[in-house]
């Protein structure tokens, strides 16, 4: 897949806009579920997400073709995230009621492979208590933590999207996951 990337990144840079479609097509679901997993709300996610694709789409020309587009798209991602929190406080939560509808949270629109509707809740409700507990970790934490456990990216990738020394990401990883850990205790 990188080849095919790196391939439709020449064309863009050449002037074809239908070749960066494609690469949008490859990695909108991921980054908008790196997004939403950062910011915890479908409609900013959706926001910083098409930011992401637009940043990258202007600063294209600056991207080392050498290394992963999707490292580089997703550094892109995290940092919007990031200034997002940073800018704002949140007025909302996942668990919070969606207007217009009877008791539903945003955690019942997703999707689950369990049969069992008793199964179901105790999942929501379970994601909602560790989603409200990440979202209590500082910001320097919660980055990590989502990065390695909820997109599962390697060490070396968190290392480069967060421009930070891999040792600094392991201590905050470890210290964010016993943060975490002491905090799911109280629950």
């Amino acid at each position: 897949m990188d080849a095919i990337v790196k391939k439709r990144i020449k064309q863009v840079l050449k002037g074809d806009q239908n070749a960066y479609a494609e690469i949008v097509e490859i990695y909108k679901d991921k980054v908008f579920q790196l997004c939403f997993r950062m910011l915890g709300n479908r409609h900013e996610a959706e926001d910083m997400a098409q930011e992401a694709f637009i940043r990258a789409y202007v600063n294209i020309a600056s991207f080392n073709i050498d290394l992963k587009f999707s490292t580089w798209l997703y550094r892109i991602a995290t940092n919007l995230c990031i200034d997002r929190i940073r800018k704002k406080k949140p007025d909302f939560y996942l668990d919070a009621e969606v207007s217009g509808t009877d008791g539903l949270t945003m955690y019942s629109q997703v999707p689950s492979d369990s049969a069992l509707p008793e199964e179901e809740v105790e999942s929501i409700e379970l994601h909602e208590t560790i989603q409200r507990e990440i979202a209590k970790l500082p910001e320097k934490y919660r980055s990590v933590i989502v990065l390695k456990y909820i997109e599962e990216l390697s060490l070396n990738e968190i290392s480069e999207i967060l421009d930070m020394p891999l040792g600094t990401v392991k201590t905050r990883i470890h210290r964010g996951r016993e943060a975490l850990r002491h905090q799911l205790r109280n629950v």
